[in-house]
């Protein structure tokens, strides 16, 4: 069996196991998540899930350094996502349990980023321009961009996942497809550190997923969720493939296209409102479909399809010419405008 199929395989298993167990440990300790005017649910539901995603990709690329092993760069970058990936989830747990201030949360993914950056030297070294041309960034008059532009992707992407956590199954649903999204893309340019990572964080959110599907028996919390959002952003940056940009940036880009325009929208309309952008509403894209009608699983599957044909465009990006790319790239924002114009997530919340 392939190295990146004993990724999942462990992954998956891990989290089935242990889901239950974090089950018992949440409704023991009261990490349970009340029903409020802003949420959908009717009745409280243990929150702190995340901890099986956790344990299922560690025990998983565990298992495979033991099996197999890596080079000295390849472990250098697995300690730095392992070690930060860790000081997210301890953030997440603490936060699930005492409701931390935004900026208390926003310090700590700042904290978790520098980490991995600066002590695991894992960052963007350049982006591409339309042309296909590498722009670096350290070459640029500001000194040292690539740090800041790399944790300003790290703290993005965690918080991205983290505002799509709002049905049964919804963010479990879209990292496993941008996981798998990634992996494919991975596969194709050899690179196996990145297919083994992704692959265990795919396996690790499809095993939890059998208890968080609607109707859920838990929640991955903010412990899940920026675990997924921070460990998709830092493994799509790893050494491994800097030296191909389309991995780099596009494909992780749209493997969370869904995610990354509703945060958009919901920047966006928490503007044009007045309102703080770090305020909850009810405008986002899954609100927004259960408004006109759709039922929690409807909505779900919905954006699981949406998801889907993102990583389809991902994945179609780095195998056609030039030409055919652009057409890709004017389509998918055709489909957005529309979409956005039908439900009018970009709106202000009366």
């Amino acid at each position: 069996m392939p190295i990146y199929s004993w990724a999942f395989a462990v992954a998956l298993i891990v989290a089935l196991a242990i889901t239950p167990l974090i089950i018992l440990l949440a409704k023991k300790t009261g990490a349970m998540d009340a029903p409020n005017a802003r949420k959908v649910h009717k009745k409280p539901i243990p929150r702190i899930g995340g901890l099986a995603i956790y344990a299922g990709f560690m025990a998983s690329i565990i298992f495979v350094v033991i099996k197999y092993g890596l080079d000295a760069e390849m472990i250098r970058e697995t300690v730095g996502l392992m070690l930060s990936g860790t000081l997210i989830v301890a953030l997440g747990l603490v936060d699930d349990y005492k409701n931390l201030p935004a900026k208390i949360k926003l310090l700590g993914q700042i904290c978790a980023a520098a980490m991995l950056v600066l002590v695991f030297d894992v960052r963007i070294d350049f982006v591409t321009d339309p042309f296909g041309d590498y722009i670096y960034l350290d070459n640029f008059p500001i000194p040292h961009l690539a740090i800041p532009v790399t944790m300003f992707w790290l703290v993005g992407l965690t918080n991205t996942v983290n505002l799509i956590d709002g049905l049964d199954g919804l963010a479990a649903g879209v990292a496993a497809i941008a996981s798998f999204t990634i992996l494919l893309v991975a596969l194709e340019q050899g690179f196996i550190l990145v297919a083994v990572m992704t692959a265990a964080l795919a396996g690790a959110a499809v095993g939890f997923l059998k208890y968080n599907f609607n109707p859920a028996e838990i929640f991955m919390g903010d412990t899940g969720s920026m675990f997924l959002g921070f460990m998709l952003a830092g493994i799509s940056v790893t050494g491994a493939v800097k030296s191909v940009a389309t991995i780099a940036l596009v494909v992780p880009i749209f493997a969370l296209g869904l995610p990354i325009l509703d945060t958009t929208f919901a920047i966006v309309r928490r503007v044009r409102g007045g309102v703080p952008i770090f305020k909850p509403d009810k405008g986002h894209l899954h609100h927004r479909l259960l408004s006109v009608g759709f039922t929690q699983r409807q909505a779900v599957l919905l954006m699981y399809v949406i998801s889907a044909l993102f990583g389809l465009s991902a994945i179609a990006l780095t195998a056609v010419s030039y030409q055919i790319a652009i057409l890709i790239l004017f389509i998918v924002f055709l489909a957005i405008f529309y979409g956005v114009k039908k439900l009018g997530i970009a709106r202000p919340i009366n």
